[in-house]
Formats: C-alpha cells, sequence, structure tokens
C-alpha cells in the first residue's frame, strides 16, 4: 500500500514537470511569434535581413537544390544550341559577301498577308559551303515612307542553310535586310567567354562613418584572400560581397558604383571577329525591293483586344505609320489620364523602364514628382495624381547594377523583395524589366534572377490573383557597344531564358526585343514612338 502512493505521488510530480516544460515551451514560441509580428519593416535588406513570410502558405520554401537543378536544365539546352566552334583561321569563318541568298517561289508582286521565304547558304570567306549554322542573323523588312517595319523569322537547319520567312503586313515597296551579326564562330566564343568569368565589371563599394569615406572592391563573386563583407538575401540566397574596410563595419556600405575592366577571355584571333567591319555585315546588299499589294485577299477578321496571358507569335507584330499592330490582338487609343485613373503603378528595373517613367511624367501634365530625398542619377522616383488618385513609381533593381556615377545602396532591393512587400490588387499594375545590367556575367546570374522573381510572382498572384504583372523584355542596343560585354547575342539568349522561365504564367507581355528589330533602333534607350507603343500595349492591358 506504502509503496503504490510512493509511486502515484513520482508520477504526479513527473506529470507536473511535464506540464511545466509544454506551458514553457508554447509561452516561449508564442512570445517569439507576437515578437516576429510586431518587428518594423524594414526597406533595407542588407547584413540581418530575414525572410518575411505573411503567411506559411502563401510563402511555400522552395530548394535551393531545386534551383540548381533549374538552372542546369536551361543552360543544357543553351549549350545545345550554341555548340563549340573553333576556327583556325579568320578565312574559315562565316563571310557575309560569299554567302548566297535566294527567293522561293519568286513572283513580280506578292499580296498582303502572305508569306514571303528565303532560302539562305551560309559560305566562308574562301566561298566554301558551311556544313553546320548557329550564325546570329537578324532579318528584318521596311518601308522607311511609310515607317513601317517588322522584323523575319530565321529557322536554322544547322547545316549551313536557312530559311529566312518574312509575312508582309502592308502594300507597298519594301526593302530587305539580313544582317550577320556574329559568325557561328564568334556566337561560340562569346558563349564560352562569358560563362568564364565574373571580372568584366569592377564594383567600387564606398564604406562611411562620419567623414570618413574608404573605397574597397565589391562583386557578385570575388576572390580574395582578405576579409569579406557578404551581403545575403536570406530568403533567395543572392548574395554580394564587398573586402571589409580595417576597423570599419559591413554595416558602413553606403554608395556604389561601377566601370569596365580591362579584361577579356578571348583570344586574339577569336577578337578580330568583333571589330567593327565584321559586325552587322548586309548579306543581302543588292537585293532588289519587293512590291507588294492588297489584291483581292477576303477580308482580316477582326481580332481580340490585346489582354495577359495570350499566345506569343514570331513575329510579334509589325510597325505601320510609326505604330504598332500587334499579330495576335488588336491595341486600341486609349486616353492616359482616365486609364490611370485609381491605379498604383510599379515599374522596376533598369534605365530602360525609367525611360516610361519620363514619358509619364512628360504626357500628364497633372502628374507631379515628389522628392523622395535622394541623389544621384539612379534615385527612386515618385510622381502622384491627386486628383485622379494616379500613383507611379520607379525603382532600379538589384545587383548587378552597373552604373558610372555613385548611387547609394540604402535603398537598393531585389526584384523579389519589392514584390513580396507589395500588397497588390485589381488597381495595382507591377511591369519588371531586367536584362542590360546582366549581359556582362555569367548566363547562371541572369537565369538565377528571373527563376527568384518568377517565384516572388508566383507568391504575389497565389495572394492577390487579380493583380496585374507585367514583363517588358529587354530592348535590342547599339551593335558595336563592346561585343564582348554587351552584344545584342547576349541579349538573345536572355530573351530566349525568360521565354522559357515565364511561359506558363498568366501575366501580360511586352516583346520589346521585336518591337526594336522592326523599328530598326540600335539604342539601348530607344526613341520616344518605341516608348510611346510600348506604354499603349501597357494602357491596353490596364484598361
Amino acid at each position: 500500500m506504502k509503496t503504490n502512493m510512493t509511486n502515484q505521488k513520482t508520477l504526479l510530480v513527473l506529470l507536473f514537470i511535464l506540464a511545466s516544460w509544454i506551458i514553457f515551451t508554447v509561452f516561449k514560441n508564442c512570445t517569439q511569434f507576437w515578437t516576429a509580428l510586431m518587428l518594423p519593416v524594414s526597406l533595407h535588406y542588407w547584413n540581418f535581413k530575414k525572410s518575411s513570410c505573411p503567411e506559411a502558405p502563401l510563402c511555400p520554401v522552395v530548394s535551393p537544390v531545386k534551383t540548381d537543378l533549374r538552372i542546369k536544365e536551361i543552360m543544357k539546352k543553351l549549350d545545345q544550341l550554341i555548340p563549340p566552334r573553333p576556327f583556325p583561321h579568320m578565312n574559315t569563318t562565316t563571310s557575309a559577301a560569299h554567302s548566297r541568298v535566294t527567293v522561293l517561289n519568286p513572283r513580280d508582286t506578292y499580296c498582303t498577308g502572305e508569306q514571303l521565304d528565303l532560302l539562305l547558304e551560309v559560305r566562308d570567306h574562301m566561298g566554301r559551303r558551311k556544313e553546320y549554322g548557329g550564325d546570329f542573323l537578324r532579318a528584318r523588312m521596311s518601308s522607311p515612307a511609310l515607317k513601317a517595319g517588322a522584323s523575319g523569322e530565321v529557322t536554322d537547319y544547322n547545316n549551313g542553310t536557312y530559311l529566312v520567312r518574312f509575312t508582309l503586313f502592308w502594300e507597298g515597296q519594301m526593302s530587305l535586310s539580313l544582317l550577320l551579326i556574329h559568325p557561328s564562330e564568334g556566337v561560340s566564343a562569346l558563349w564560352r567567354a562569358r560563362n568564364q568569368g565574373y571580372d568584366r565589371v569592377i564594383f567600387t563599394g564606398q564604406f562611411s562613418t562620419g567623414t570618413y569615406h574608404v573605397n574597397t572592391n565589391c562583386a557578385l563573386v570575388l576572390n580574395s584572400s582578405a576579409k569579406l563583407c557578404q551581403y545575403l538575401d536570406a530568403q533567395d540566397q543572392e548574395t554580394f560581397y564587398c573586402v571589409k574596410p580595417q576597423q570599419m563595419p559591413c554595416a558602413a556600405l553606403t554608395h556604389m558604383h561601377s566601370k569596365n575592366k580591362e579584361v577579356s577571355y578571348l583570344s586574339k584571333q577569336e577578337r578580330s571577329l568583333f571589330q567593327r567591319s565584321n559586325v552587322g555585315v548586309e548579306i543581302m546588299e543588292s537585293f532588289k525591293a519587293i512590291h507588294v499589294s492588297k489584291c483581292n485577299i477576303q477580308a482580316v477578321p477582326r481580332k481580340k483586344k490585346c489582354k495577359p496571358g495570350m499566345t506569343s507569335t514570331v513575329p510579334s507584330g509589325h510597325v505601320w505609320k510609326d505604330t504598332w499592330n500587334p499579330v495576335s490582338c488588336s491595341l486600341t487609343p486609349t486616353e492616359m489620364k482616365e486609364c490611370l485613373r485609381g491605379k498604383l503603378i510599379y515599374l522596376i528595373g533598369d534605365s530602360a523602364i525609367h525611360q516610361w517613367m519620363e514619358y509619364f511624367k512628360e504626357n500628364i501634365n497633372t502628374l507631379k514628382s515628389v522628392d523622395l530625398h535622394e541623389s544621384g542619377k539612379l534615385q527612386h522616383q515618385l510622381a502622384v495624381d491627386l486628383d485622379r488618385n494616379i500613383n507611379i513609381r520607379w525603382q532600379r533593381h538589384g545587383y548587378a547594377l552597373i552604373g558610372s556615377l555613385n548611387y547609394s545602396v540604402k535603398r537598393t532591393e531585389y526584384f523579389s523583395q519589392v514584390i513580396d512587400r507589395i500588397e497588390g490588387g485589381k488597381n495595382t499594375v507591377i511591369v519588371i524589366s531586367l536584362g542590360q545590367h546582366f549581359r556582362p556575367f555569367p548566363t547562371d546570374v541572369f537565369i538565377r534572377r528571373a527563376l527568384i522573381v518568377h517565384k516572388a510572382v508566383q507568391r504575389l498572384l497565389l495572394r492577390s490573383p487579380d493583380t496585374m504583372v507585367i514583363i517588358k523584355a529587354e530592348n535590342t542596343r547599339e551593335m558595336y557597344s563592346d561585343p564582348g560585354r554587351f552584344s545584342d547575342f547576349h541579349g538573345y539568349i536572355q530573351y530566349l531564358a525568360m521565354k522559357d522561365i515565364f511561359q506558363a504564367i498568366n501575366m501580360g507581355v511586352i516583346d520589346a526585343w521585336d518591337m526594336t528589330i522592326a523599328y530598326g533602333t540600335l539604342e539601348v534607350h530607344p526613341p520616344q514612338s518605341v516608348v510611346r507603343n510600348q506604354i499603349n500595349i501597357l494602357l491596353n492591358y490596364i484598361c
């Protein structure tokens, strides 16, 4: 009897200890939970950023291993498109002058809506037929008097022949152009060299304490034996590094600028392929103009209004009388002020999307800029129309952001960080543009960033499905601007990667790549007519 009572007392003591431990644990976790809820939201995500997630189901954890596998999958696809093409001498590379173009089923006059097919047979500088493809070509038709233009579709048969197809969108006399931007040997060299190193651009970080400033080297990947500051985005595991100055904390980093480094991973022989005279050479130098008439064709069915999620085509449209006309849908003139009434618009990206901000401010006279008390060319911008409740914001993207002028890092955020703190809703529009600043770095840097943006957009649309999200593809740019770093070949590869990554998500696409080819612009910042037509697509998506 006495033994039983002793056992019962022991059992009660154990139960009391267990209950006390459970209560303590729950209280501790709840305290941490409520403390986390009450932490202030910071716009600066540098040294101690913790991943923020409003609700667990809306913020799924994506394994870094899964992201790495997706990057490898896309890189493998690209590798297959660009096999190695070593060459013993310049004479064995593709020659625009010796290549031959034949019109398939030639006629004196063609009808609008028909297709004109050309067969290109590439040859080397000795006049010998090439047995493989991979040349970077650009096809375009134009009627300057009509301010009309469109890209052509190029199909590579991988045996030295290409099918070049033009859709004859308008009547009149058309000039055809087929440029050899880079021979296949040059493409192969650019691809190998791009993925070989991170040091074609040097970043300089400024650390400040009071009036004392120190500059050190910074980079996406920094090979240095010195002590480093690591700036980590904990959620997406994106990192940026700076050499740590002596007796200064990593948090003292305040500004950044960059410059091109005199480094090349191209051999001397390969560099000769990118001399100005060898870039963008016309293949159809003496090709006669094509005559197109309306003929007696049936009326074209009325197209649906453009909206997000529509299937893209090649080409995606054409320019006529300086106005963009998509292939798969129709655009209508839209009164900008009324279309944007009550809208909150985020423009996130580089200086090309910043052109949109300037266009809005120049063309909506009631839109007023708000001083955000920042300095420098890359400062964030906000413009509002209080009467119509229009709110437009431009924000630069995070690293790798190239700029020779100093800009503050204290307001630098990655795309995903900006998107994750946007509430969203039917009156919220987000336009994302990335590309140009990634060209000098290995392709996997761009692919990783695009995948992270894709995941952030998925999270946004999961919590707020009526938010309008639009991707603006990058523009073509100057043809002779340092091809090793900024060739349009690098941009085209990124354009293909973006199509692969974002193909299954319901969002709007502005195909600035195809538009700038159609317009024939060779500027990283295209003219106002191009910007106006890009914004007209945006307005049609919204309204």
